[in-house]
């Protein structure tokens, strides 16, 4: 059995990274999005990322995404914050002081489901993490570990699977409509 690449072309990137990419606050600093160059050099493929054009990638600060990275639709990555403290109006405040901002890392092989929301207090999100739909991501996780939830929590770690692991658990049956009688 075999599935189409769910990796995009050089244009297809091109096309997303321009509807996502963001300077919300470019008026305090203006980050970068940084793809390495790894992303570019997979045998048989233009690139190995997928970052739906529906996602929003706050480049006040930078960011950086690594090889084999999903982010999904309607997920949100904020690389600032608003000062929230004193009696002061907020929008005052922005005014006077502007916003917090720092860069992000993102680390190979990480899956960010479509709604997820990584906060400007995430920094590093290493190798291999997966982050659940509509999740709220406060802290950095650890390198594999398995996130969701309001706020997101550790829930497991990845670990190696054999071929026929993969094999018996995709070939077994799902629930079916059809099969309602």
């Amino acid at each position: 059995m075999s599935f189409d690449r769910t990796t995009m072309t050089v244009a297809q990137l091109q096309e997303a990274l321009a509807k996502a990419r963001r300077r919300p606050h470019g008026d305090v600093h203006k980050g970068k999005l940084i793809i390495p160059p790894g992303v570019y050099q997979t045998p048989g493929r233009e690139t190995n990322l997928c970052i739906s054009r529906f996602a929003f990638l706050d480049c006040t600060g930078s960011i950086h995404i690594g090889p084999w990275c999903m982010i999904g639709a309607r997920s949100r990555i904020y690389t600032h914050d608003h000062i929230h403290m004193g009696k002061k109006p907020l929008l005052e405040v922005e005014e006077e002081f502007g916003v917090l901002w720092q860069d992000k890392y993102i680390g190979a092989d990480v899956w960010i489901h479509d709604n997820a929301i990584v906060l400007y207090q995430a920094t590093h999100i290493p190798d291999g993490v997966v982050l659940g739909a509509g999740s709220l991501l406060t802290k950095n996780p650890g390198p594999y570990e398995i996130w969701a939830g309001i706020p997101a929590r550790k829930l497991g770690i990845r670990t190696e699977v054999d071929k026929e692991t993969l094999e018996r658990i995709v070939s077994r049956e799902g629930f079916s409509l059809q099969n309602l009688s």
